[in-house]
């Protein structure tokens, strides 16, 4: 698979629109339109099925099935929908908050055993609550249409804090079935993505005992422990900084040195465009080659949340660039690698400024791959699977 900061389309995009007034949209991991990127109308293969058999397995060894609660929600030609537990989508609809205020659309498991439910073409995320349900609120949008307030569980006075949540995002078309596991707002749930169709494939799969290793790993350190709820979640160091639980200059000084260490020697970055090789002056990270493409010295928030002075636009040129350089901050392997991007996964994280949370997370993965930051797809390390011919897709919650 050809690597996504390669792709014509560069970084990744909201799966879904929820409308200006619904809050707390997370930052979800790109889909489909890095995917279709490459995909001519004249080499396309067959249309994939409308409807996907979807089975949900609870591994989870501390909840039964009475006790997990299943919401597919998204987006499907413009308007926001929901699964019904009879594999039907129904429009999300003002009059679908109840007394409380909110809407209730859990798909309860079977009483034992897997649950089959079958997915129709549309983008969005399958979460997944234990031990209590979730609280999506439906609220009129910018345009006067039913939009969802998501569950943010990095917001301390969101309504979902307190629940045990999580969930794997998803664009399931006609060109086939796209999806991930993400880590890029929090980490609470361990589970996994098996999909079958022209090959079967695996992701997100974690090791024995790797729930209770992030936890651990994070909590030793010092500038991250306070990202860890409890015993329900850790918050992505990119919100904990909004929520004042993380450092905001946290980065600085390994930002100065590259700064400092590219005004006398290049920086090579090579995408599907060709290579680009820059230097910072005036100020500036300043690349030339196919285009020229310059960046301002981005802060530890732009880092984390690859945005801001990373902002990566879908031109071709500056947002692949700028995808590598997100991944190199967070990776911490531009000074090391001056030709970039590194594919070797054991120099990453290896400074003691690094994003240590995308480190844990990667770590407790059979594969090495994980959803840690939004650009954590360059040289495929994402925990991200495609099949233009799926026939099946398995959600399991692994054992804590």
């Amino acid at each position: 698979m050809t690597p996504r900061h390669q792709r014509s389309l560069g970084r990744r995009k909201v799966l879904f629109a929820l409308g200006g007034a619904a809050v707390a949209v997370p930052a979800a991991a790109a889909l489909a339109p890095h995917a279709l990127a490459e995909t001519s109308p004249d080499s396309r293969p067959p249309a994939a099925a409308s409807s996907l058999p979807l089975t949900v397995v609870n591994n989870s060894g501390s909840f039964g099935n009475a006790n997990v609660h299943l919401y597919v929600v998204g987006n499907q030609g413009g308007r926001q929908v929901r699964l019904t537990p009879d594999g039907t989508l129904a429009p999300v609809s003002l009059s679908d908050n109840g007394a409380d205020g909110f809407t209730d659309y859990a798909i309860g498991l079977a009483g034992s055993g897997e649950t089959r439910l079958s997915l129709p073409h549309m983008s969005g995320r399958i979460y997944v609550a234990l031990g209590q349900k979730l609280k999506f609120k439906a609220v009129a949008d910018g345009n006067g249409d039913a939009a969802l307030q998501y569950p943010a569980g990095w917001v301390s006075s969101d309504p979902n804090y307190g629940v045990l949540h999580d969930c794997a995002e998803f664009t399931h078309n006609s060109a086939g079935m796209f999806c991930n596991t993400t880590m890029v707002d929090m980490f609470s749930v361990p589970m996994n993505i098996r999909l079958t169709g022209s090959k079967e494939q695996s992701t997100g799969v974690f090791r024995n005992g790797g729930r209770s290793a992030v936890f651990a790993a994070l909590r030793q350190e010092e500038a991250f422990s306070r990202l860890v709820v409890d015993d329900t979640r850790i918050i992505a160091p990119g919100h904990g900084l909004d929520a004042g639980l993380f450092d905001e200059d946290y980065l600085a000084p390994y930002i100065d040195e590259v700064w400092s260490t590219y005004t006398g020697r290049d920086l090579r970055i090579t995408t599907n465009a060709g290579t680009f090789t820059g230097r910072v002056r005036g100020g500036r990270f300043t690349f030339d080659g196919p285009a020229q493409v310059s960046f301002g010295r981005p802060s530890t928030r732009d880092v984390l949340f690859c945005d801001g002075a990373l902002a990566a636009p879908n031109d071709g040129t500056t947002g692949p660039v700028a995808a590598v350089l997100g991944a190199g901050f967070n990776r911490s392997t531009l000074l090391s690698h001056p030709d970039q991007p590194t594919t070797d996964a054991s120099a990453f994280y290896r400074t003691e400024l690094t994003n240590h949370y995308s480190r844990a997370v990667h770590t407790a993965t059979e594969d090495g791959r994980a959803y840690g930051f939004a650009f954590d797809d360059v040289a495929d390390f994402a925990s991200y699977i495609q099949d233009t011919a799926p026939t099946g897709v398995r959600l399991t919650l692994s054992p804590f």
